[in-house]
């Protein structure tokens, strides 16, 4: 949440060397996959991510693009009330596509996926990374990165 921009920090700054103009500070250079998938129900698969693609700038895929790439292509229509919890994890990855950020912030982002599905997302994470992004996580689960850092909460 600190990194987020959503609490300040106890001590100390979070900051993106190099963000400039585009990226000013680390909340804007992030992007943020939590445990509630920040889709509207209601909404069709592809209008939810064609908003999340305006509202954030900086575009990435397309939304039909970014459907694909998590295998959704063609329930693009349905509201996203209609999917399966699987299928709205996938379409909340896709939502990391559709705009560009260099900090991908994700808490227990495998719920929910089945094993294909945990693998195809490791593949985008390492992705990500080799075009120079980062990935901060909080799971229970190895997601799958070689070189990982890992520091340990508790016991």
């Amino acid at each position: 949440r600190v990194i987020a921009g959503l609490l300040p920090p106890a001590e100390g700054k979070v900051k993106v060397e190099g963000g400039g103009d585009e990226f000013p500070s680390v909340a804007s250079a992030s992007h943020y996959l939590g445990h509630l998938n920040a889709m509207k129900t209601a909404l069709s698969v592809e209008e939810n991510l064609g908003f999340w693609r305006a509202f954030q700038g900086e575009a990435g895929l397309s939304v039909g693009q970014s459907l694909e790439t998590v295998g959704l292509d063609g329930l693009g229509h349905l509201p996203f009330g209609y999917l399966s919890t699987g299928q709205r994890r996938r379409a909340s990855i896709a939502k990391l596509l559709v705009s560009r950020r260099p900090v991908w912030l994700l808490d227990e982002p495998t719920a929910g996926l089945d094993k294909a599905s945990e693998e195809r997302f490791a593949g985008l994470m390492r992705g990500h990374c080799r075009e120079g992004g980062i990935i901060v996580a909080a799971t229970h689960l190895p997601l799958g990165l070689e070189g990982a850092k890992t520091l340990r909460m508790g016991d």
